[in-house]
């Protein structure tokens, strides 16, 4: 597909990826149509860009897909929620893939780019990876669904809850207690998935193909947590000391963390997606195909680490306040 003049319905197009793939696609000459439930929010960054359309619309009520797809020539499904209760994750993950299969039938719009997740398996030990692994499926059934899905790992940029969260946090503890310290991913650049995005929607060939979307480099979360702390400078590039936690220990911090007002910042949930490694299988394609030379860390997480850090603790703080 030519992107120049391509109309691309990008949903979850304010989020973290969405912004990154917005950017590029609006660089490309692609015409973008952004629903989001409030311009006014983290959809703001995207009113510089005169060829992105935002769209005051819920995609979760029946009949929006339908009314949103005619005229567009493929559509980017972005939304995804890390953690809440089996409705709530099963709405987004499941329900939302199964409406657009539906409205793609209803419109005639086949092409399809949906990003699922890293360790998204039926026989995940999370629900986060069954939900993801479910919604892949349902797409994939489809008919006639011209149909490419991305897995990435955990992804980092400036902006990210990630690393900049980690970095917040080890400014205010003495100490950085931390569930499944052994964990081990295989982290990937914002900038990088939007890329592969944005290669796949050019590409017909990659309709019908998965891809993992890694960066270079395997590491624990110990390394990475303590990473965030030395590239935003604490103790002067030291960091804070890095505790792992036994499993029930673990366990019951991610059970504190998830009862805690405001934005959960870990759940058990997430502490079962732990369980799995989150790297790549080498069995299926990756960034490397799609001709994309993947982001080191060291390359770009100490741009944005410091002061960035800091705001992302302060907004979290801010909005427990709220609660």
């Amino acid at each position: 597909m030519n992107l120049t003049d391509a109309r691309i319905l990008v949903l979850g197009g304010s989020g973290f990826v969405g912004q990154a793939l917005c950017e590029r696609l609006h660089r490309a000459g692609a015409q973008i149509t952004v629903p989001t439930r409030n311009t006014a929010g983290s959809a703001r960054t995207l009113w510089p860009m005169p060829r992105v359309q935002l769209v005051t619309a819920d995609v979760h009520a029946p009949g929006t897909l339908a009314r949103l797809l005619p005229g567009h020539d493929a559509v980017v499904n972005l939304v995804a929620v890390l953690h809440g209760s089996e409705r709530a994750v099963t709405r987004v993950h499941v329900d939302l893939p199964r409406q657009l299969a539906q409205a793609c039938a209803q419109t005639g719009v086949r092409r399809v780019v949906h990003v699922s997740a890293l360790g998204a398996s039926p026989q995940g030990p999370s629900l986060y990876q069954r939900s993801k692994a479910a919604g892949e499926a349902v797409l994939q059934q489809a008919d006639g669904l011209a149909l490419t899905l991305l897995r990435p790992s955990v992804i980092f940029g400036p902006g990210d809850h990630f690393l900049n969260l980690f970095a917040g946090l080890q400014r205010v503890l003495p100490v950085m207690p931390l569930a499944g310290a052994n964990a081990r991913l295989q982290p990937v650049a914002v900038g990088d998935v939007a890329d592969a995005l944005a290669r796949c929607l050019r590409a017909p060939a990659t309709a019908g193909q998965i891809y993992e979307a890694c960066g270079p480099q395997v590491y624990t979360l110990r390394e990475l947590v303590r990473l965030s702390g030395q590239y935003a400078g604490i103790r002067q590039g030291r960091g804070r000391p890095v505790v792992g936690l036994p499993y029930a220990l673990g366990y019951l911090q991610a059970l504190a963390l998830e009862l805690l007002p405001g934005r959960t910042l870990m759940s058990r949930d997430n502490l079962r997606s732990l369980a799995v490694d989150n790297v790549a299988s080498g069995q299926l394609p990756g960034l490397a195909e799609l001709g994309i030379a993947a982001t080191p860390l060291a390359a770009l997480a100490p741009e944005y680490l410091g002061t960035a850090g800091r705001a992302v603790l302060l907004d979290e703080l801010r909005q427990r306040a709220r609660r």
